[in-house]
């Protein structure tokens, strides 16, 4: 009867032939120097070396030595921490603390970061460990990982606090998505609204990111107010998804500002209306009038879209109508910025890589998770925001009128 021989599932980082020999020599004298480092500094706090002299005016003496486990990119160490009692100019005693090795910290700075960039480069926390087995030779379990990554939370909370007066941003584009996340223990699905702004320099940059649980108007409402207190300027021109919630939340706040619904969203609901047999013919009708060259052909092709569409089917007629001019705001501006200023892909593109990233948990652990990681990836530079096509033009104003609308 063969057996089945059981092999570890580490057995390839941890052959023989994985030794290295220059690895081990500098790993060996890491213990050395970070003790070493750790002399030093309390040599002055203290004003004086080991054996010396107290100087005049120095107070304070040693008090032995600790052990402490500390994790870097040399792995896993054990190092002996010097002990110091402190005396202050009233009088008070204090024990000495490390500035360098803080108290109950585990992991170096250059660990914490890199634990946390393999973790957003779409690993979970279990395979995190797999993953930087050989470097830290076992010592980073996924509970690590995880408080790793918590750490992060700090900068993420200063990032949703910054002002937004110093922006100079002309065009704002608004959109959702939809993730699932763990909450009371279940999978629940939540909207994560997203604000992605252009400078005048035409380059983009992530303004906002909340979890609002859903995309009413409440919800929009009170994220552009979030916006609206930390000091974003009136934009110039807006892209939207077409959400009512949005569009009645912005009709509140920004009542005049131009307002661009996307493109590529009404596609999608222009197809919902008609039966498949028809969407070839619909969706060339459609990009015929959406992607030609000037105002002037636009208008005549939404014209002969109508009168068609109305005959074939008149629910499409009527979802395109439903848009009205907020389809056709982008042929207000310069026809270079045309491309970029017809849909929300601006957000779209973060929401792509977003979902390739999650494909490892399938579910977040928690709602406050999901914006977190989309801003960490942008701030990692997993998503790099290049300028938008057209950012010569952007400091050009907006003409006054879109397409005669008369069909």
């Amino acid at each position: 009867m063969k057996e089945d021989t059981k092999t570890s599932e580490f057995v390839l980082l941890t052959s023989a032939g994985s030794h290295d020999p220059l690895e081990d020599g500098v790993r060996q004298r890491v213990r050395g120097f970070i003790e070493a480092i750790l002399e030093e500094e309390l040599q002055a706090a203290l004003g004086r070396g080991r054996y010396e002299r107290p100087a005049e005016g120095a107070q304070g003496q040693r008090n032995g030595h600790r052990t402490r486990q500390v994790i870097g990119t040399f792995g896993l160490e054990t190092v002996k921490v010097p002990r110091a009692r402190l005396i202050a100019e009233d009088g008070q005693a204090s024990e000495w603390r490390s500035k360098g090795l803080r108290r109950y910290q585990r992991l170096t700075k250059k660990a914490e970061t890199l634990i946390a960039s393999v973790y957003l480069a779409g690993t979970n926390t279990r395979r995190v460990k797999q993953a930087l087995f050989g470097l830290f030779d076992g010592a980073v379990s996924k509970d690590v990982v995880s408080r790793a990554w918590r750490k992060v939370k700090t900068d993420w909370e200063a990032w949703c606090a910054r002002s937004l007066a110093d922006e100079d941003v002309v065009r704002l584009i608004l959109d959702g998505t939809v993730v699932k996340t763990r909450i009371d223990k279940r999978a629940t699905a939540i909207s994560v609204l997203a604000a992605i702004g252009v400078r005048r320099d035409g380059q983009k940059i992530l303004l906002s990111l909340r979890n609002m649980g859903g995309e009413s108007k409440a919800a929009w409402r009170q994220f552009l107010d979030d916006l609206d207190r930390r000091g974003l300027k009136l934009p110039e021109f807006i892209i939207v998804d077409g959400a009512p919630g949005l569009e009645a939340a912005l009709a509140e706040l920004w009542p005049d500002a131009p307002v661009q619904r996307c493109t590529v969203h009404k596609h999608r609901n222009l197809l919902a209306h008609a039966p498949k047999h028809m969407h070839d013919e619909l969706t060339e009708d459609y990009r015929s009038m959406i992607y030609a060259p000037t105002k002037a052909e636009i208008g005549k092709h939404r014209k002969a879209f109508l009168s068609k569409w109305r005959l074939k089917c008149k629910a499409v007629a009527d979802s395109l109508e439903e848009a009205a001019d907020r389809l056709f705001t982008f042929t207000r501006l310069d026809p270079s910025q045309w491309k970029s200023a017809r849909t929300t892909n601006a957000i779209e593109r973060l929401n792509e890589e977003f979902r390739r990233r999650i494909k490892t948990q399938t579910v977040l652990p928690d709602a406050e998770t999901a914006p977190m990681l989309f801003w960490a990836l942008m701030a990692s530079g997993q998503i790099v925001m290049r300028k938008v096509d057209g950012w010569e033009t952007l400091s050009q104003p907006i003409a006054a009128k879109t397409l005669d609308l008369a069909a």
